[in-house]
């Protein structure tokens, strides 16, 4: 069945000219029949599908096209922002030659999920936008112990698409860094492919800095070969509406993940974590852990799911969502699932949503600490276990940094009905 006649059957929303009243202009542009092609396709299915609405199970609690209603966006070119090691990277535009045959294969790839889901349309507008595409490539072997740093520049009342495609060889090791730090209305739908080859390790970190102005949408698809580690955090403390969805494959055996993360909200910022995890392997192992901290009128949402197929026997699968309520005005949703066909498993799921304890607090006030610190000590411990598994050393020290700045502006005080 085709991914059109599955989103006529399940789904039609008719707001696609919220996003793609520039595509005329862009598809005019010269460009190889291959991209071309590309972009028409995503256009079609956008047309057909519409954009993702509440009404879909998994978008129950994002309205994008709501946003999207009060803003004045155009879409609009970047360039990269990249330091570190670039000899591995390139970008790739205008007559797209530098593109080799394995990035034009998982650029113009099915999206993940798409076929189950069929709630991919960000993505498929995506493509429809496909204009610049940064290409990561790491040689087989290689050991690289200094992070690539990848910011995405800020535009006013824009409209932007980056595509990151990376490919870590076998038994290489390689770090990403990526920041997103928009002060203007913007909408940033990012789109970051990945192979890990056998044996590799990648090592994916992500800030989402933006301003409450600002939507950041982004899809992450990982393909983890045998032997091969993928481990990812996320940071969110800011941005009016944002959405991190994660889908990966466990390809071979002995393959493992950890898909991690802390947000921080506040004011009445809503930010979605949509997390899949496949183990289509034998003795693979998954790990998603993450903290929430929500305060004022904002909304968080966790939704992350283990699906282990029938041949992925001795699977290790563990989910935690653990969230505090700062406020009766926010709003935390969980929606932990596990969908398991194999019988020989050890896979668990939880979330908890709560408020700082009282007793807790009253011990430290009681020892001569301030309230507002007493309750700064207690948040930084609930997201430190979080912390301790960034296996990057100058992450995890970032990463506290930026924490106890959030936590010198934020609501921290529970109010009272």
């Amino acid at each position: 069945m085709s991914a059109l006649a599955k989103f006529e059957r399940r789904y039609k929303a008719d707001n696609a000219d919220l996003a793609l009243k520039d595509w005329d202009q862009l598809i005019a542009s010269n460009a190889p029949d291959w991209v071309q092609a590309f972009r028409k396709r995503g256009h079609e299915i956008v047309v057909e599908a519409g954009l993702p609405t509440p009404k879909l199970e998994r978008f129950k609690y994002f309205n994008l096209p709501a946003w999207l209603k009060k803003q004045e966006l155009s879409y609009q070119s970047f360039e990269f922002e990249i330091n570190g090691p670039t000899n591995f990277a390139s970008v790739a535009n205008d007559d797209f030659s530098n593109v080799p045959d394995w990035a034009q294969d998982l650029i113009t790839a099915q999206p993940l999920g798409e076929e189950k889901y069929g709630d991919l349309m960000l993505e498929r507008l995506s493509d429809a936008f496909f204009s610049d595409a940064l290409i990561i490539d790491v040689p087989e072997g290689e050991q690289i112990t200094e992070p690539l740093h990848l910011k995405i520049p800020n535009k006013e009342n824009a409209f932007l698409c980056p595509r990151i495609i990376v490919r870590v060889g076998r038994n290489a090791d390689f770090t990403l860094h990526e920041e997103h730090q928009a002060t203007h209305a913007q909408w940033n739908n990012a789109i970051i492919k990945i192979i890990v080859e056998e044996g590799a390790r990648f090592c994916h970190y992500r800030y989402n800095m933006n301003g409450d102005q600002s939507c950041f949408t982004q899809n992450t698809s990982v393909h983890v070969a045998g032997n091969a580690t993928y481990e990812a955090f996320t940071l969110t403390a800011g941005e009016g509406l944002s959405r991190n969805q994660v889908h990966v494959e466990l390809q071979g055996a002995e393959a493992s993940c950890d898909v991690n993360g802390i947000n921080l909200l506040s004011n009445a910022q809503n930010a979605d974590t949509t997390i899949t995890i496949e183990h289509q392997a034998p003795n693979c192992r998954s790990n998603q852990n993450y903290r929430n901290v929500v305060t004022d009128k904002a909304t968080g949402i966790f939704q992350g799911k283990v699906h282990v197929h029938r041949v992925a026997q001795q699977t290790d699968g563990y989910q935690l969502s653990n969230s505090l309520v700062l406020s009766h005005a926010a709003t935390m949703n969980t929606k932990p699932e596990l969908e398991i066909y194999a019988d020989d498993v050890k896979c668990s799921h939880g979330a908890t949503t709560g408020r700082i304890d009282d007793e807790a607090l009253f011990y430290l006030r009681s020892r001569g600490i301030p309230e507002e610190e007493a309750r700064s000590i207690l948040i930084q411990a609930f997201v430190s276990e979080v912390i301790e598994e960034i296996s990057h050393e100058a992450t995890s020290e970032d990463v506290i940094y930026k924490l106890s700045q959030w936590l010198s502006t934020a609501s921290l005080t529970f109010e009272a009905r």
